[in-house]
């Protein structure tokens, strides 16, 4: 197996891939929450059932889908990287397609399944991996800057450090709020021992704040350990239905407008996620993704396999990168998380002691690390700081690392080309700058 998984040429070890792939699955754990509050439309009162997805259904779904989506990562791309429902396009799914646009739930899952289907093809077929293979090298570096700042932001919120301010969009939140002062005291202990060069420090400071907050009444103490298993049955191969009458429920634009939005930013969000942890992690070989194709097919499946389960897109998590900062280096990593969410299924319970507030400093310190790219990029050519610059801040400000994707692959051609370096451009990036725009004037 450590041959398999090449620990000896990544300089790891059976202990810091079970920790990293342990802190990732932590720093993922709310979406086992999370999604079936989403996919269910629980903020929504007064709905009628048939528009919304059973809870638990959706729980095991969400964990299954995860557990399958990180195992095949693992196995085939032998990347650090674990998958699961995306965060974004359960929102589009719930709250557009099934909310706005009344398409009923079933309906939609239909649509994740062809889109996964694509995929594959498009996987196997080698065009994704030309696509990432044809980014320039600081575009790339941009991604993963932009998305440290993205999930930094999305760690502060969380904690409730950031808050909404309707006069200037976003400000300081309640300092002396018993779920910042929580936040801020793992930050501190993650500082620290980061700071001392400590392996594992992300996840000891998660396990410490976990059991600070329990103390001080800000975690409920869990009730139980083990809990039932719900029900997968009222959503399992509730994706097949629609196909039963394509015509009246497949045939029309809206789906087809559903369907070109679960490509475009399950394709980059995806990109984006691979390219920006496999960097952090030292996998990249020059500006080459090795194996890029296998991760891509394995989180194709991944979408297929989550639809028929009855969850939104599956993909790849940016938060994975906790983990590689905890020192997974192998898509054994992967494998361990995918495991501990099948077992979540049994514990739900116990993941009640995963806040937002406990995960939210793993997510800040990784931003840090994450931001690091910017020092490869050549700032002193402004045909190349302009596109890169978009990049990285438009995805917190867009609150999307599809988007900040797309405004700066808008800018790159129209930089390159008025600086006349135009055949320093590879052509699939004229291809994107199209799709991008496009994308822009005709779907947001």
């Amino acid at each position: 197996m450590k041959k398999y998984f090449q620990f000896d040429e990544l300089g790891t070890n059976y202990r810091r891939e079970i920790i990293g792939g342990l802190t990732t699955f932590l720093a993922m754990a709310y979406i086992l929450v999370v999604n079936p509050l989403t996919l269910t439309l629980q903020s929504i009162p007064d709905l009628p059932d048939a528009m919304r997805m059973d809870y638990g259904a959706v729980f095991v779904a969400t964990a299954l889908a995860a557990a399958v989506g990180s195992i095949l990562m693992g196995l085939i791309a032998r990347y650090p990287i674990a998958l699961a429902p995306g965060m974004g396009l359960n929102a589009f799914f719930a709250y557009t397609v099934v909310l706005t646009y009344g398409i009923p739930w079933q309906t939609a899952l239909t649509g994740v399944l062809i889109s996964g289907v694509i995929f594959v093809g498009l996987s196997l077929s080698g065009i994704r991996e030309k696509i990432i293979n044809a980014i320039p090298v600081e575009l790339k570096y941009a991604v993963g800057a932009g998305i440290g700042l993205f999930i930094t932001f999305i760690g502060f919120q969380n904690a409730g450090i950031i808050v909404n301010n309707d006069a200037v969009l976003v400000g300081l939140g309640d300092l002396t709020n018993g779920n910042a002062l929580l936040a801020i005291f793992g930050l501190v202990i993650t500082v620290i021992m980061m700071t001392r060069g400590w392996n594992g420090g992300i996840f000891i400071g998660m396990v410490l704040t976990s059991i600070v907050g329990m103390m001080f009444g800000l975690i409920d103490v869990p009730k139980q350990i083990v809990g039932a298993v719900p029900s997968l049955s009222p959503t399992f191969g509730a994706a097949f239905e629609a196909f039963a009458a394509p015509g009246e429920k497949l045939f029309t634009i809206q789906i087809l407008v559903v369907i070109l939005t679960f490509l475009f930013v399950a394709f980059f969000d995806t990109a984006g996620t691979l390219v920006a942890v496999a960097n952090q992690a030292g996998l990249m070989k020059g500006n080459v993704l090795p194996r890029a194709g296998k991760g891509l097919f394995a989180d194709s499946l991944a979408i297929v396999v989550g639809a028929i389960f009855g969850s939104s897109t599956t993909t790849s998590y940016i938060e994975s990168s906790a983990g590689v900062a905890a020192g997974a280096r192998s898509g054994f990593a992967a494998v361990v998380t995918g495991l501990l969410f099948v077992l979540s299924i049994f514990f739900f319970p116990l993941l009640s002691v995963i806040t937002a507030p406990v995960t939210a400093p793993a997510l800040i310190i990784v931003g840090v690390l994450m931001v690091s790219a910017v020092k490869n990029i050549e700032w002193d050519r402004f045909e190349i700081a302009v596109p890169a610059f978009l990049t990285i801040i438009a995805m917190p400000l867009t609150y999307s690392i599809a988007t900040g994707i797309a405004i700066g692959f808008v800018f790159y051609p129209i930089t390159m080309i008025v600086k006349g370096r135009m055949k320093e451009i590879h052509p699939i990036m004229y291809g994107l700058f199209i799709i991008f725009l496009s994308y822009f004037i005709f779907l947001v």
